[in-house]
């Protein structure tokens, strides 16, 4: 867009938040509550972020729905029904969109605008924020919002513009119902999404051929309705509940280990790995035993339990074999839920396709060619994923003090402090930014957590009469080598996974979220508020002129 051509006449507001999923929506409420002039932007044609995009078959959240819900609201714990285990999208948009509407947000949200670019002048401590619809507006805060995983990734196939059936990506799924009857499909992508559409179109399609990178561990959901007792009861104890969460080390409330799982017998851990297996719980396998993420051998043994699974599930030894996932540390790529996804290939109308063994070439006009042959398709589904945890904050082109950009400061990899700011980026917050728990938690509770810190800063600053908040650059430097320790502790690194950028080529390999909890993460982001926020400069004075600087805090980030 050329900038020059847009209207000369800004609106002003005290704050932009960008995107209009959970984050966005919780941020302008809290941004409301203290009477700050909030304008959200969303690209979609509504609210909901992840969960308007991502409606593909099958889609559901893997973290269980009466504990995926926000807290900050005892009356909204109680009026809403969950009516699944695991709530299906369009439930989780019910939801948003009923939150949306109690709490009177939609007015400040304005729709099918995609912020493209924001820009900080200095001498006024403003951003400047552009959108794809020629607006320009002024703001002393940015709240970033757009999420963890909203920006799709490119599949990297040469040729598919040349097919001639139908294309879809699980990201960007059509509003009214794909018919896939008779018709023969190919499912390109066998992660989370993948896991969870590929059962459902084998239920409509003539013919299913899914082509695998990688073979994905995947864990039976056991999803279910929610009975009126158990509801009932849980309503009962969400104070409890909520608080328990908040102090959790990822947002869910579990039991934790004490045990290694080399420390006991065979016969014990096979039954502890049984119960996870039985339980339908995405984190109840890892937390079986306290060393399965630190230590090889360790980890083997819940990962050879899995392959025991996947060969009694699947009849054909070889496909079994195929879906075995090896060469990677069970957990370091994030486990799937699903729900008969090994047995759906036992189905004499569903084929695998090791792509490991025989790449991808080419899409073709007729279907997907690789090394081995050409497979015919109708129609072809991409379940890719996403540029994750950077893709969303790079897409927009943000120019911060002495006109550097966010873009080409992360070209070697993210650098923020606490996953909230990044230095040079003044008044600028990321919502579950990268080098925060965000992904390795329950999302809910780490966007409230991001969004009442946020808040509480902002509310600060205007207490104080203050005009710019940045990080120090010690201050973001050492926690980036705190968060990068923390993770070499650990087999995460070990793993090429969208946790470390691995899976968009040319990405610098970052493993790119804090590992220490969520629990550890609060009490630091805590410690820093109370400290005068350490490892920040406040400077500034809103209403007049710049004046003197101060650094609040010695920039030390060690917890």
């Amino acid at each position: 867009m050329d900038i020059g051509s847009i209207s000369p006449s800004p609106d002003r507001v005290d704050a932009v938040v960008v995107g209009a999923g959970a984050a966005g929506i919780y941020q302008l409420h809290r941004l409301r509550e203290q009477g700050l002039r909030t304008r959200v932007f969303e690209a979609g044609d509504d609210i909901g972020g992840t969960w308007f995009w991502n409606r593909y078959p099958g889609a559901r959240c893997d973290i269980e729905s009466l504990s995926y819900s926000y807290s900050f609201s005892p009356e909204l714990d109680q009026e809403w029904v969950w009516s699944e285990k695991y709530a299906t999208q369009p439930e989780i948009l019910r939801y948003l969109h009923h939150v949306a509407d109690r709490f009177g947000l939609r007015r400040d949200i304005t729709l099918r605008t995609r912020v493209t670019r924001a820009v900080y002048d200095e001498e006024s401590r403003h951003w400047e924020v552009f959108t794809d619809t020629g607006e320009r507006v002024i703001a002393r805060f940015v709240v970033m919002a757009a999420g963890c995983s909203s920006t799709p990734k490119d599949p990297g196939v040469p040729g598919a513009a040349s097919f001639a059936g139908d294309t879809y990506h699980t990201a960007r799924w059509p509003r009214e119902d794909v018919d896939f009857a008779g018709r023969r499909v190919a499912v390109i992508g066998t992660g989370s999404s993948g896991v969870q559409l590929i059962p459902e179109i084998a239920g409509r399609a003539a013919e299913l051929t899914v082509f695998q990178r990688t073979a994905a561990f995947t864990l039976p959901a056991r999803n279910r309705p929610i009975g009126a007792a158990e509801l009932a009861e849980h309503k009962a104890r969400y104070p409890w509940f909520r608080a328990e969460q908040r102090r959790s080390k990822g947002g869910s409330v579990v039991e934790l280990p004490t045990l290694s799982a080399l420390e006991v017998s065979a016969a014990e851990r096979t039954a502890a790995y049984e119960s996870a297996w039985q339980a339908g719980v995405l984190s109840a396998m890892l937390r079986s035993y306290t060393d399965l993420l630190v230590d090889e051998r360790a980890n083997e043994t819940a990962a050879e339990f899995i392959r025991a699974k996947i060969r009694a599930a699947v009849a054909d030894p070889e496909t079994a074999e195929r879906l075995s996932p090896r060469g990677f540390a069970f957990g370091t790529k994030r486990p799937c839920l699903d729900t008969d996804y090994y047995a759906t290939f036992n189905e004499p109308h569903v084929r695998l396709v090791d792509l490991s063994r025989t790449p991808i070439e080419e899409i073709t006009a007729k279907g997907v060619r690789t090394s081995e042959r050409e497979w015919p398709a109708d129609a072809i589904v991409f379940a890719t994923g996403f540029d994750s945890f950077t893709g969303s904050l790079t897409a927009v082109d943000i120019v911060g003090k002495g006109g550097a950009r966010l873009k080409d400061r992360w070209a070697a990899g993210p650098r923020s402090y606490l996953g909230l700011m990044s230095a040079g980026f003044p008044n600028l917050f990321t919502v579950t930014g990268p080098l925060s728990p965000s992904v390795l938690t329950n999302m809910m509770v780490s966007i409230e957590q991001h969004v009442e810190w946020i808040t509480d800063c902002v509310g600060y600053l205007r207490e104080h009469g203050v005009a710019e908040i940045d990080t120090t650059p010690e201050a973001e430097e050492e926690w980036g080598a705190h968060v990068a320790e923390l993770a070499a502790g650990t087999l995460y690194p070990t793993a090429a996974s969208w946790y470390t950028g691995a899976n968009v080529p040319g990405k610098a390999r970052v493993f790119m979220a804090y590992v220490g909890g969520l629990d550890r993460y609060r009490a630091k982001c805590a410690a820093v508020a109370e400290a005068g926020y350490e490892g920040f400069v406040l400077s500034g004075r809103t209403g007049g002129a710049a004046s003197e600087s101060r650094v609040a805090g010695s920039g030390a980030v060690r917890p």
